[in-house]
C-alpha cells in the first residue's frame, strides 16, 4: 500500500498466488515462504502446509504493532471446522494431499473441449464471486461468507478449490485490511471502514476457475479507496496488452509503471499463474518490471 499509509500489510499469505500491493519501502519480505530464481522457469515452495503453520503465521502479525495507523490492527478470529462436500462431488487430486502440490512445471496449453470446461468453470467462479460481493457489509463474518460460498459451488456440482489445497482449511480466500493475500476465513466481524478480498476458485468438470475482486464494507476513506482504484486499474491495464507474441515481462513492467505512478510499491514474492486442469502452473507470471521472458503468449 502507500508508503506511509495507515493501511499497513502484515499477514502473511497461506499458499502461493495472486499479487497485492505494498509501501514501497517495505522492509517485509516473504522470501522465507517462496523461492522465486530469475533466470529459471519456477517458483519453490520454502515450508509445509500444515494446519499448526497456517496458525503459526496467521498469528505472527499479532508481535508487530502499527506505528502511525488510525485503524486497529487485524487479529484473526475462531475458525470454524472445515466444511463437508458431498460424495458424488469430483475432486482435485491434491484433496487427499495435506501437502500442497506447487505450480507445476509446464503451462497448460487448452484444447477446444478444455477451453469449453475452462469457460464454464470461470462463469462459475464468477457467478459465486459476485454473488459473495453482495453479502459484504457491516457485522457480518468472513466464516459466514465462506458458509455461503461453499454451499453455492456445491450447489452448482463443483469443488471449492481451496479446501484441503495444503491443508487449507476453508472453501475461499478472504482478505480483509492489511492481510496481503489468501486469509482464512473466520469469526471475525467485518466492520465499517474494512476492505476485503473475496478469492473464489472452483473445480468443476475437471478444470479450476480462478477469480477475486476487492469489495468496501460501509463507509471507507478516501486512502483505501484510492488504493483499491489504482489496483484495478494495474489489473486492467495488464490484461489489455494481453495478445499473441506479447512476452510476459510486459505485463509486469505494465503493472509496476502504473502503481509507481501513482506512488505504490508491488508485492514481489507473490506471482501470478496459470490455469485450468491444475490450480497452479507455468507460466508464473511476475508483476513488477523484470527482465525474464519465460514464454510468450500464443493463441
Amino acid at each position: 500500500m502507500v508508503a506511509g499509509s495507515s493501511i499497513q500489510p502484515r499477514l502473511i499469505t497461506t499458499f502461493l498466488g495472486d499479487c497485492r500491493f505494498l509501501p514501497s519501502n517495505s522492509a517485509h519480505s516473504l522470501h522465507r515462504l517462496i523461492r522465486f530464481n530469475p533466470g529459471k522457469d519456477h517458483v519453490s515452495m520454502k515450508m509445509s502446509r500444515t494446519l499448526s503453520g497456517f496458525s503459526n503465521l496467521f498469528n505472527r502479525r499479532n508481535t508487530e504493532n502499527f506505528t502511525d495507523s488510525k485503524r486497529k490492527q487485524l487479529k484473526p478470529g475462531k475458525v470454524s471446522p472445515a466444511r463437508s462436500v458431498p460424495s458424488n462431488i469430483v475432486k482435485p487430486p491434491y484433496v487427499r494431499s495435506r501437502k500442497a502440490p506447487g505450480i507445476a512445471n509446464e503451462p497448460q496449453v487448452h484444447d477446444e473441449k478444455g477451453i469449453e470446461c475452462m469457460r464454464a468453470s470461470g462463469k462459475l467462479a464468477a457467478q459465486v464471486l459476485q454473488y459473495a460481493g453482495t453479502l459484504v457489509k457491516p457485522g457480518i463474518t468472513t466464516d459466514e461468507i465462506d458458509q455461503a460460498v461453499h454451499q453455492m459451488i456445491i450447489d452448482n456440482g463443483a469443488y471449492p478449490s481451496p479446501l484441503g489445497y495444503g491443508g487449507f482449511p476453508k472453501s475461499v480466500c478472504t482478505s480483509v485490511n492489511e492481510c496481503i493475500c489468501h486469509g482464512i476465513p473466520d469469526s471475525r466481524i467485518l466492520e465499517d471502514g474494512d476492505i476485503i478480498n473475496i478469492d473464489v476458485t472452483v473445480y468443476l468438470n475437471g478444470y479450476h476457475g480462478d477469480t477475486s475482486a476487492t469489495y468496501f464494507v460501509g463507509e471507507v476513506d478516501e486512502e483505501a479507496r484510492n488504493l483499491v482504484k489504482v489496483t484495478k486499474e494495474c489489473l486492467d491495464k495488464a490484461i489489455s496488452i494481453c495478445a499473441p507474441g506479447v512476452e510476459f515481462n510486459k505485463i509486469g513492467k505494465t503493472i509496476h509503471d502504473h502503481a509507481d505512478k501513482h506512488h505504490y510499491g508491488v508485492v514481489q514474492e507473490f506471482v501470478g499463474h496459470g490455469v485450468g486442469r491444475v490450480f497452479h502452473s507455468d507460466p508464473v507470471i511476475l508483476h513488477y518490471s523484470n527482465s525474464s521472458s519465460f514464454y510468450s503468449n500464443s493463441p
